[in-house]
Parts: C-alpha cells; sequence; structure tokens
C-alpha cells in the first residue's frame, strides 16, 4: 500500500503541486493505470529528503488533465508519455509531441487502455 497519499481533483491539482513545489520537494514520476472503461487514476509522486509523497487524481478518460508543467516544467515529459500510452490530454502542457514522443506515426491505438483510438490532430 502506497502511503503518504493525497487525494486531488483537476481543480486542486496544480495548486497541490505548488504548494509541494514551495516546500522543496522535487517531482519523481507521474503513474497512470486503467481503473475501468471510463476512469483512469493518476499519481503523481513527489520526494524531498528520500521522503515520498503522493498526489493521486482519479480521471475520466474523455476528459483533459491540467498540465503541471508550467508549474514543473520536467513533467512535460512524463505528461506526453502519459498522453502517448494512456491516451490522457492534458490542457496548458508546454511541449505537446503529439503523440509521438514513444510511439510512431503507424501505430492507431492507445498501447495500455482499452478501446482508445489515436486520432492525429
Amino acid at each position: 500500500m502506497i502511503e503518504n497519499i493525497t487525494e486531488v481533483t483537476q481543480a486542486t491539482v496544480a495548486s497541490e503541486v505548488l504548494r509541494l513545489k514551495n516546500a522543496g520537494y522535487r517531482l519523481v514520476t507521474m503513474t497512470c493505470t486503467e481503473i475501468d472503461e471510463n476512469d483512469l487514476d493518476i499519481l503523481y509522486h513527489f520526494d524531498k529528503d528520500l521522503e515520498l509523497v503522493h498526489l493521486r487524481m482519479r480521471q475520466p478518460k474523455d476528459r483533459p488533465v491540467p498540465s503541471i508543467s508550467g508549474i514543473l516544467f520536467a513533467a512535460l515529459l512524463v505528461e506526453n508519455e502519459l498522453r502517448d500510452q494512456f491516451g490522457v490530454s492534458f490542457d496548458g502542457l508546454i511541449l505537446d509531441f503529439n503523440r509521438t514522443l514513444y510511439l510512431d506515426a503507424e501505430v492507431t491505438e492507445v498501447p495500455l487502455v482499452s478501446n482508445v483510438k489515436i486520432t492525429k490532430q
């Protein structure tokens, strides 16, 4: 079981990330898993002095997630990865690779979730 988890929503994730940044935490990574046909579980993992804390957000697949790349620039890589692998779209993503960070142009299905087709923009 993961300890030190704070539940966040689309409305609170940016303020919680900013709070952690201002407290001296660094973003380690983000992880994602499919909960069911409609929702994903997105976890944000932070470290300070070898103490890990986590933010957890249940996210509908059909709604964009607020990007944290404006707060923590390095998040753009993992947000692009989640876009490639899970079909998550991010509002305000500083640099959007348009699902080509890891995926080749001929890939037509999102690899790690059910029933999601890739539509190139």
